[in-house]
């Protein structure tokens, strides 16, 4: 196809953001509704679309429409193309006021609880209109989803393997150390000398991830000869151990940069049992080629300057 004359001048942004409204809807009426335009604008649209681009986007049926094979990488590079647009203005609007802005961040929920928790209470005391939208999930959600659908503009987790996707660029700051920790009034804190085999019949809170081949807990199991204990509670959720373990006889294990940077908020105390290093490094993951926000670099800055007495460590 000729850009200049069949497609550069006859393609508008707004004949694209019509076409992303029928491809969410899967309807022409709802995406009308939806732009406040009558349906048969949308319905003109979509055809003049299809004439300049010489291809059928939708497929037609009793139930609605969905997009072509064309359709689908129309909508694709829509996603991009409005993205960038959508960043252009807000580095438009930081470089007029560099104190206001908004920043999405895809992390998981032990990152909010230390090392993201503190970078955003950092940046917040040095511009207090700075705004940030969380989205919470587990790596691979976060990295399919949030990211690669431009729902948040850097991601920050524990990689569970190595980034092989293209479309990724990732960053590794530290290697996270997991440390097992008791509630304040624990019986083995009065003890001079823990080991694992001590704690193996204990009630334990653990999740998926510290419980399979490969993670820190399972790997120090291995090497005692230890089985992996059976838990008393199963499940990801930091605030549910920041709950149960003041009061309770409960065990856990929680990251390093957790007890660092949000110990003061969390009842936690360590036992001096050394776990190994895990094999992949908790990392900044963003899109490559695209345009980070002058907010992301900011925060991207002060989250390396954070890190940096972890990964010193290692």
């Amino acid at each position: 196809m000729d850009w200049g004359d069949r497609i550069g001048r006859r393609l508008k942004p707004r004949d694209l953001h019509i076409f992303m409204a029928v491809a969410e809807e899967g309807n022409m009426a709802k995406a009308a509704e939806r732009l406040a335009i009558s349906r048969p604008v949308v319905s003109k649209t979509i055809a003049d679309l299809e004439r300049t681009l010489g291809v059928p986007l939708f497929d037609r049926s009793p139930q609605g429409i969905e997009p072509t094979l064309y359709g689908r990488s129309l909508s694709k590079r829509s996603v991009a193309i409005f993205d960038e647009l959508r960043q252009s203005v807000r580095e438009i609007e930081f470089l007029a006021d560099p104190s206001t802005g908004e920043l999405r961040i895809g992390c998981t929920e032990t990152m909010t609880a230390g090392l993201v928790a503190t970078a955003i209470e950092a940046l917040s005391q040095r511009h207090p209109q700075l705004h940030f939208r969380m989205e919470l999930g587990d790596v691979a959600t976060l990295r399919q989803y949030f990211l690669r659908e431009r729902k948040c503009e850097l991601i920050i987790a524990r990689l569970l393997r190595p980034i092989e996707e293209p479309d990724f660029e990732s960053e590794p700051l530290f290697y996270e150390q997991y440390i097992i920790v008791v509630g304040p009034g624990s019986k083995w804190l009065r003890r001079r000398k823990v080991a694992l085999a001590d704690l193996i019949n204990e009630p334990w809170i653990l999740s998926p991830v510290e419980i399979i081949p490969g993670a820190p807990f399972f790997e120090a199991l291995q090497a005692s000869k230890l089985a992996v204990p059976i838990p008393t509670i199963f499940g990801t959720s930091l605030t549910l151990r920041s709950k149960l373990l003041p009061g309770g006889p409960f065990v856990t294990i929680v990251p390093n940069s957790v007890m660092r940077f949000g110990s003061e908020r969390l009842p936690f105390e360590p036992l001096p049992i050394k776990l190994p290093r895990p094999a992949h490094p908790v990392a900044i993951t963003t899109l490559k080629n695209r345009t980070l926000s002058p907010i992301a670099q900011l925060f991207i800055e002060c989250v390396r300057e954070l890190s940096k007495p972890l990964s010193k460590r290692q």
